[in-house]
């Protein structure tokens, strides 16, 4: 499985929009550095398709959607987690967010841990295990003492409900491909 960061930039993956509207509106975008609310269809036409109205925003009861500086939604879990309520999906006229199907996936989007979790430390927190409604973060048993959390990304649905608990921000929401 492969994963890309959703906040880093890869200048390897650039695409370029090829409509005059979008280049006229400054939206010559790559694949998001963000990741865009539930059911965006793929970076290259949400850029074209979003306009812009923050529908998805207003509608939004978690508080975890803002703008980027395209003035596009995104989200951002340092607000809350994402409760997949469809309240963004059904305020969206443009298309930018649509669910082709019952069984569609809000996102392909999963937690990873990073370097600055406090278990590297040696330092007791399970924080973004205890939020974990999924239990797609467990913590193995281990006579060595402090471990670190595993997350198991077949149960992880990207909600964010551990991104905004973690005190040293040690987990990111990332794509996967």
């Amino acid at each position: 499985m492969s994963l890309s960061l959703c906040g880093t930039t890869n200048k390897n993956m650039t695409a370029f929009s090829a409509s005059k509207r979008a280049l006229f509106r400054g939206r010559i975008a790559r694949n998001s550095d963000y990741l865009r609310p539930p059911w965006a269809i793929d970076e290259y036409h949400f850029v074209d398709s979003c306009q812009d109205c923050t529908a998805c925003l207003k509608a939004c009861t978690e508080n975890i959607i803002q703008l980027d500086s395209r003035q596009q939604p995104i989200i951002n879990f340092q607000q809350g987690e994402c409760t997949f309520c469809g309240d963004c999906l059904s305020a969206c006229e443009t298309g930018a967010l649509l669910k082709t199907s019952e069984s569609q996936q809000p996102w392909t989007a999963t937690v990873v841990l990073g370097p600055d979790c406090l278990s590297e430390q040696k330092t007791l927190c399970r924080s973004c295990g205890e939020v974990c409604e999924h239990r797609a973060i467990h913590f193995p048993l281990s006579v060595q003492g402090i471990v670190s959390p595993e997350i198991n990304t077949e149960k992880c649905n990207g909600c964010g409900a551990c991104i905004a608990i973690c005190p040293t921000q040690a987990l990111n929401v990332y794509y996967q491909n």
